[in-house]
This record gives structure tokens, C-alpha cells and sequence, in this order.
């Protein structure tokens, strides 16, 4: 089949079409509605990137909107400086790592347990879990709850109340139950018990769900403050970002702390780059944003088919 010259051709699975008017037209609204919403995803980050690199006077101004002006880091330098920032970062990672693994291993778990049937009552213990979603006694008889387990003031006390997650068991009994079930039953013929069921025929063939479950768990954990604020008075146990909000929330004092601990010389040298509120605020966020933006592209195509998997019910 001959077409005119001037038309193109599309081909798509061996079958050739042309594309019409209406469709280009379509296509062209469609780009142009995905890069607008991509712009306004990305715009804030990169807003905010651009102002902490950027001369802070035009910054504090709002004189930086497109790209950075007279860029220097002397910003990420100073803030680096201040004491304690190093142990509280290193808190955090301690947390996240800590906390994701053991959310992980306890979703997949407790997901696979659920889609036993030889379980004691599993429905209702599957049913008590999932009610948690919805109720809660407050923050009150929460903070009583650690206090008598004695997890205030205490490193567990980031990682005991998040261990068990609903929604996360949810996705990992979804994504079970999406799974052969015959995979289960001979290895049950061949004699394998319900601990070696789980981690050498299960664990292999979910990992998409529990990469999904790592990120959800991960970004949790560092992203938390909350409890800090709550169940820590030590300043040893102090997360980054428990830090961090203190400083955005005095941006005063800190910026009168990081000029105090700069040598004459430097103030000399850099007074174009003196701290100001707005620096510390934009600083600030960067660090805390960045290290979930450098992970998460490892984890995006896990993430993705294991979301789409583990949705729908096989």
C-alpha cells in the first residue's frame, strides 16, 4: 500500500497508519501538559538549589529565579562547620538503614504469614493489623507506651514503632498472593518448612515489593523529626533533620553562629557571601533532600513494578 509523499508513516507492531491532524494536534497538548507538569515538580527543587549556590544578598532579595547568580559554596562549607551536625547525620543514617531493613524482613514476613491458611485465625489477626491504619489511642498514651518500655531517650525508640507498618504488609500480601501458588506446594511436597518456604522460594520472587517497601521505609525514617522532638532530650540522639528544623526555625541564631565561628580573615574575604536567613533556609533543605534524590534512582524500577504488581490482585 502506496501513500502520498508528503504523509508519514508510522509503524507500530507491522501495521503501517498515518497520523492525522487531530492526532498531532493531541500529541503536541499532551507534551506540552507533561513538560508543564514536570516543570512545576521540578521548578522548587531546582528553585531552591540555585539560591543556596547564588551571592546570598541577591538571594535574601528574591533576586534569583532562572539560575544561579555568581555561584559559590561557601554556603554548604559553613553549614558543614556547625557542631553536632556530623554525629546527628550520622544518627539518621543509622535510622534509615536500620529502620528500613528490619521493616522490610517484618512486612515480608508478616504479608507472606497472612496468605497462609494454616495460620491460628489469620483473618482476624490480618484484620486487628489493618485497623491500625485507621485508629489510634493518640500521642499521649503513645508517648506513656514508650515511656514504660523505656524508649525514650533511646536509639530503638526511632526503630520498634515503625517496624510494623500496615499498609506495607498490605502491599506484601498482595504481591504474594499475585505469586504461583504451586511454587508453595511443592516445596512443601519436597518436605520444606513454613521459615524455609519464605526465604527460598518467596523472598527471591518478591523482591520488586520489598524494594518498593525499602523506599516507602527508608524515606520515613529519614525524613522523621517527630519523634525527636518527643521522646529525645539527649542531644547525642538528635537526627539531621531534628537539626536541621531547629535551625530553620531559629535561622537567626544560626546564622549569627556560623558568622561568629568565621575567622577575621574569612569575614574579610567573603563578605559578599555572609550568611543570611534565606541561605541557611535554602542550604538547609538541600541537605536534607538530596540523599533520598540520589537513592531513589537505584530503587525506580523496583519501585515501579512492584506499586503495579502488587496493586492488583492476581
Amino acid at each position: 500500500m502506496a501513500f502520498g509523499k508528503n504523509k508519514k508513516l508510522h509503524a507500530s507492531n507491522g501495521v503501517h497508519y498515518k497520523r492525522g491532524v487531530p492526532e498531532i494536534i493531541m500529541m503536541v497538548i499532551t507534551y506540552f501538559v507533561y513538560a508543564l507538569f514536570a516543570f512545576v515538580c521540578v521548578y522548587p527543587f531546582y528553585y531552591i538549589l540555585i539560591n543556596s549556590i547564588s551571592n546570598n544578598d541577591l538571594s535574601a532579595r528574591g533576586k534569583v529565579l532562572f539560575y544561579p547568580i555568581e555561584p559559590h559554596f561557601s554556603n554548604f562549607i559553613a553549614v558543614g562547620k556547625i557542631n553536632g551536625l556530623a554525629r546527628a547525620a550520622l544518627i539518621s543514617v543509622g535510622r534509615t538503614v536500620i529502620g528500613a531493613a528490619l521493616t522490610v524482613i517484618t512486612a515480608a514476613f508478616l504479608g507472606f504469614m497472612f496468605t497462609r491458611e494454616t495460620l491460628w485465625h489469620r483473618k482476624l489477626w490480618y484484620r486487628l493489623v489493618v485497623a491500625t491504619m485507621y485508629f489510634n489511642a493518640g500521642i499521649i498514651p503513645w508517648y506513656l507506651t514508650m515511656m514504660n518500655l523505656h524508649l525514650t531517650n533511646n536509639f530503638w525508640g526511632y526503630i520498634f514503632p515503625l517496624v510494623v507498618q500496615p499498609f506495607n504488609i498490605i502491599l506484601c500480601k498482595t504481591f504474594v498472593e499475585s505469586t504461583p501458588k504451586a511454587l508453595q506446594e511443592a516445596a512443601e511436597i519436597d518436605g520444606a518448612g513454613t521459615l524455609t518456604i519464605f526465604l527460598r522460594v518467596i523472598l527471591p520472587i518478591i523482591k520488586p515489593i520489598l524494594a518498593t517497601v525499602a523506599v516507602f521505609a527508608a524515606v520515613g525514617q529519614w525524613n522523621a523529626f517527630q519523634d525527636t522532638l518527643i521522646l529525645v532530650t539527649d542531644p547525642k540522639l538528635y537526627t539531621l533533620q531534628f537539626v536541621l528544623y531547629q535551625y530553620i526555625t531559629q535561622a537567626n541564631s544560626l546564622k549569627a553562629i556560623i558568622n561568629s565561628q568565621m575567622s577575621t580573615e574569612s569575614i574579610a574575604a567573603s563578605l559578599a557571601h555572609s550568611q543570611t536567613q534565606t541561605s541557611i533556609r535554602m542550604t538547609v533543605t538541600i541537605i536534607v533532600v538530596l540523599p533520598i534524590i540520589l537513592v531513589y534512582p537505584f530503587f525506580q524500577r523496583y519501585f515501579t513494578s512492584g506499586i503495579m504488581i502488587g496493586a492488583v490482585k492476581g
